[in-house]
């Protein structure tokens, strides 16, 4: 699949897209969660962050938190049916004061049966990817975000490199690998494709979607007319095409769609939620998606409660 043909796929009318993204689905659908564990005060300047400590938008920000906090949250999400649950924490790469104690939660949440440990909590580099692959940790997750010819419209103080470099780095001690993008930047169809192509090349096992939600404060405090729901879905559909076997994930900002069109989603190209609040907006309610999940028919993949 080449830029020229995912182009031709995009322009196709909605219903006949998403009949063709459709072809690599499955019945399943898969519900993950995070707990915020440190809030705020990041070093870099990307331009859709409300915890970058570049703009005024007053956060509470906050430093790591307890393990016993995390395990409760985690112990919590597993009662809604969520089998992934996620450690997150702002800023360019882990603290050296805090990477040990993130490897004491990551170790923690593999002591729960029918959890599977996550963690996004930046860039890493060789020694510390090691350690968390020793450490037990089943996924980690780091987003491309957009596009490579866009990248530098989007943050200045790293690279779509450095972030490219992390998912090898994953991949290299053996965790599975959670890359995604953020719709709505002001990026155009072309570079909507090119992302879809970009991370067919990383090949992740899960693909977030997420969509901006304006921020006051940040430069794209302004930019929510940057996408409709239509070009939503489409740029979903082609993600699904691209990547048949990756598990295309609505995450933050999926309350942009409206509930005939995350229907829509759900039917044909997206097969895992991320469920619950996400770190500085809200969510669904994990009992709305398991509600919508069964109305749709879906398998949903957990451990029994």
């Amino acid at each position: 699949m080449n830029k020229k043909d995912l182009l031709y796929l995009y322009n196709l009318e909605l219903e006949e897209l998403l009949a063709e993204a459709a072809k690599f689905m499955t019945n399943n659908i898969e519900f993950c969660s995070l707990v915020n564990a440190r809030n705020g005060k990041c070093s870099q300047n990307c331009k859709y962050c409300a915890q970058s400590s570049y703009y005024g938008t007053k956060i509470d920000d906050f430093p790591l938190i307890d393990a016993n906090i995390v395990v409760n949250a985690a112990l919590a999400a597993k009662k809604q049916h969520i089998s992934r649950f996620a450690v997150v924490t702002s800023g360019k790469t882990p603290d050296e004061s805090d990477f040990e104690r993130i490897l004491i939660m990551i170790k923690e949440l593999n002591k729960i049966e029918g959890i599977k440990s996550c963690a996004s909590i930046g860039i890493l580099n060789d020694e510390q990817a090691k350690a968390l692959a020793q450490a037990g940790l089943c996924r980690f997750h780091h987003n491309i975000n957009t596009a490579k010819s866009y990248y530098p419209e989007i943050c200045t103080t790293h690279s779509f490199e450095d972030r490219v470099n992390t998912c090898r780095l994953v991949k290299k001690y053996g965790m599975e690998l959670c890359c995604g993008i953020i719709l709505g930047m002001g990026e155009t169809v072309e570079q909507r494709v090119e992302m879809a192509l970009e991370l067919a090349e990383i090949k992740p096992d899960s693909i977030p979607v997420n969509i901006l939600m304006p921020i006051s404060g940040t430069p794209f405090q302004d930019y929510f007319e940057k996408i409709d729901e239509e070009n939503i879905l489409k740029s979903i559909a082609v993600l699904k095409i691209a990547n048949p076997t990756s598990v295309i994930r609505l995450c933050g900002g999926r309350m942009r769609l409206s509930d005939e069109n995350q229907e829509l989603a759900l039917k044909y190209c997206v097969e895992g939620i991320m469920t619950g609040n996400y770190l500085t907006t809200t969510g669904k309610k994990p009992e709305e998606d398991i509600k919508k999940a069964e109305k749709l028919g879906k398998t949903i993949l957990c451990t029994t409660i």
